[in-house]
């Protein structure tokens, strides 16, 4: 399974985990303070599988305990980006019973909703292993969890697509209508953006693909074309000028995505694995 992904240093992710703590624990958490009124009790905690999916987001879910308590002890017991069956035993937590009570739910959310997204791209990955094409994901994340969405899928297989606006230059249907027309706007744009910033073209039509290779675009995007366009614009493409990446996108679904790689497209882009994703089932015992 492939394995690529790697998470931001936790000098980004700690004010976000700390954020998302305060929003749950709020003024204090009722039910554990007035519970553990004693001194610090110590406990135990496993998490379990409940369905069939790649894990992912552990290190994240460990980070959460210890920023409550940095004693926390969070071993790992399958490793990250396993796939696991109902069931199976996948972490295993000891330290005090106030911070495993009181981000029980943080980490777990955070762990399942990236093991759903992990899960739903390796499916997407298998489905064209065997073809040269590979899967990217999209900015269609949800706000504030990019960081860690991309991470999962990137732990699926697929490869991220530009994380931010400052990537990379994307022009679209809508930069090429404030511009006047995709010569206009990759003019406009190559003259200002700094080394080695790549400009990528979405097209939607034979003669914008012929444009956009006019203007010597470094990627060209195949948005929502019928496959019988779509691989008359790859061979144009492939034809003019070998060196410029192809990406194909839109609408793509596990029905459609081998016959979209199949046209010979390097690239599909997709935010289904992420949008479309159904969050992985893991649930926390305390054992005392």
């Amino acid at each position: 399974m492939n394995n690529y992904g790697v998470l931001p240093p936790w000098l980004v992710l700690d004010p976000l985990l700390r954020g998302w703590l305060m929003e749950d624990i709020g003024r204090g958490d009722r039910t554990t303070n007035t519970l553990l009124l004693e001194d610090v009790t110590l406990g135990s905690a496993k998490w379990i599988a409940k369905a069939s999916g790649i894990i992912a987001g552990l290190p994240v879910a460990a980070r959460v305990f210890q920023i409550l308590n940095e004693k926390v002890s969070f071993v790992a017991v399958v490793a990250e980006g396993t796939w696991c069956e109902p069931g199976q035993i996948v972490a295993e937590i000891h330290g005090s019973l106030d911070a495993l009570l009181m981000g029980e739910r943080v980490a777990l959310n955070l762990a399942m909703s990236l093991s759903g997204i992990s899960t739903l791209t390796h499916i997407y990955v298998e489905k064209i292993v065997d073809l040269p094409a590979q899967l990217v994901d999209t900015r269609k994340t949800t706000p504030g969890l990019r960081l860690l969405e991309k991470y999962a899928t990137a732990l699926g297989g697929a490869i991220n697509h530009r994380m931010g606006l400052d990537d990379a230059v994307m022009i679209k249907d809508n930069h090429i209508a404030a511009a006047g027309g995709i010569g206009e706007a990759v003019t406009r744009i190559r003259s200002q953006i700094p080394y080695p910033l790549t400009i990528e073209v979405e097209t939607e039509s034979l003669e914008q693909v012929k444009e956009a290779l006019q203007h010597k675009a470094d990627i060209i995007m195949l948005d929502n074309m019928p496959l019988d366009m779509m691989r008359q614009a790859v061979q144009l493409i492939r034809q003019q000028d070998r060196r410029v990446k192809i990406e194909a996108s839109g609408n793509v679904t596990l029905e459609t995505i081998r016959a979209v790689a199949e046209t010979g497209v390097d690239y599909i882009s997709s935010s289904a694995p992420i949008t479309q994703s159904k969050w992985l089932d893991l649930s926390m015992r305390i054992v005392l």
